[in-house]
């Protein structure tokens, strides 16, 4: 029972193939048998003649076990032991498609023809990536990261269709897809830097760096406007802290002014006494009590 239900991380082990992202797989597969034997690789991808003999009527023919000699012997271990990491490596379902291979080459064909079709299909795969490589920019809120790595997926998938870019063909597709916030930092790095010996890592690098800096420089930006607003707050609570107490001393006075006027009011009325004419007596005997009639 086969119990490799996902990738291996053991590098004595195949990366296994569960019949999805053939691509990625065959990347890290190419990679494996080549750091096992780079002789086995060859072995996969040249053509192989296995051992063979000319029968009467002079066609090829495979040679029968018993007539190997070693270098005949040699030759099939090897194309047995290509195919056993190969088949080692992939599900039950695929392996049905495979079993009669008779070679590591014709094993691994078959299943690039299942996955990848054919020349026709392939190139339309290569056309939409290399498309998807031409139109490829970055998004002015991206951050430099998340995009190098949209970015090397699109070179990674192309790759494993044997179309490639030179180092600096992508160095200067990465400065191209920048935004126009990065374009001060493009054309320094233009006039610093040899683009064409420039590694595609310190370009990542470089970028990763200037974009902290810039996020540093943002952060205290915001931090000062903060710090302004907080100031301007302040000032306005005291301004209006100051305008109602005036107004709070204001209303006190007027509500005294009131009270005052109110108390003259009620006690202040008008004067119980007779304004005389000029010419008339105010002597105090010509005034007569009706009571006393006096």
């Amino acid at each position: 029972m086969n119990t490799n239900t996902g990738e291996s991380h053991n590098i004595s082990k195949p990366p296994y193939f569960d019949g999805n992202n053939y691509s990625h797989w065959k990347a890290k597969m190419a990679f494996f048998i080549q750091s096992l034997d780079y002789n086995l690789w060859d072995l996969i991808v040249d053509v192989l003649t296995l051992p063979t003999i000319r029968n009467e009527n002079g066609d090829a023919i495979p040679k029968s076990r018993n007539t190997y000699d070693d270098n005949d012997r040699r030759i099939v271990q090897m194309n047995a032991k290509a195919k056993h990491i190969i088949i080692c490596a992939i599900n039950s379902n695929d392996f049905n498609w495979i079993s009669s291979c008779i070679s590591a080459k014709e094993t691994w064909d078959t299943l690039e023809v299942t996955y990848e079709w054919t020349n026709q299909v392939k190139e339309a795969k290569i056309s939409m990536l290399v498309h998807d490589y031409e139109m490829f920019t970055m998004n002015e809120n991206e951050d430099i990261k998340s995009m190098f790595s949209t970015f090397i997926n699109i070179i990674n998938a192309l790759q494993a269709l044997d179309k490639t870019y030179s180092n600096s063909e992508m160095v200067r597709k990465i400065l191209r897809c920048l935004p126009k916030s990065w374009m001060l930092k493009v054309t320094a790095i233009e006039e610093a830097k040899n683009l064409n010996i420039l590694p595609l890592e310190d370009l990542l690098g470089s970028l990763m760096t200037h974009e902290l800096s810039m996020q540093k420089k943002d952060d205290d930006e915001e931090k000062e406007k903060k710090k302004k607003k907080i100031v301007a707050l302040k000032s306005s609570l005291i301004e209006d802290s100051e305008y109602d107490d005036e107004n709070e001393e204001l209303a006190l006075i007027t509500r005294k002014i009131k009270k005052f006027l109110a108390s003259k009011k009620k006690f202040g009325g008008k004067p119980n006494r007779k304004v005389y004419q000029k010419g008339e007596s105010s002597n105090l005997e010509e005034i007569i009590c009706f009571e006393c009639n006096i």
